[in-house]
């Protein structure tokens, strides 16, 4: 959690799923990187380890921009952490899809990501409204 915040943002449903779909890019991530850190036999890596990391680090980002935009006093800076938020989410959902053509048995769980992502845009959208 983020210092100097006010606990009723912790309470804000988008904040909670923000919040779930960072540990479940997490989990996810650290399933995938078991298959996908081994060498290939002609000694190069798999390039999509790289989105496995990708995942963590966009969906690290999301609560800290949640937070952002219900702190922001002015509409034009609030509007950015906005965008900020659904462009992480529209690169969540790429790199998902990206992952999911990998050669890893944690692929099957990236629908359910997906799904959660899908939850999350919804409630961004009505989120939006009430800023």
């Amino acid at each position: 959690m983020l210092s100097n915040t006010p606990t009723h943002l912790y309470d804000l449903p988008i904040y909670k799923k923000a919040m779930e779909i960072f540990a479940l890019s997490q989990n996810i991530s650290v399933y995938l990187n078991h298959d996908l850190s081994t060498l290939k036999e002609d000694g190069s890596e798999d390039v999509n380890i790289y989105f496995s990391g990708d995942i963590v680090q966009q969906s690290v980002s999301l609560a800290p921009e949640i937070v952002n935009a219900e702190l922001e006093r002015y509409s034009d800076r609030k509007h950015k952490h906005i965008a900020s938020l659904r462009r992480l989410t529209n690169l969540l959902y790429k790199n998902s899809y990206r992952l999911e053509r990998s050669n890893s048995n944690g692929k099957d769980f990236l629908p359910i990501l997906r799904a959660e992502l899908r939850k999350f845009k919804k409630l961004q959208r009505n989120w939006m409204l009430s800023l």
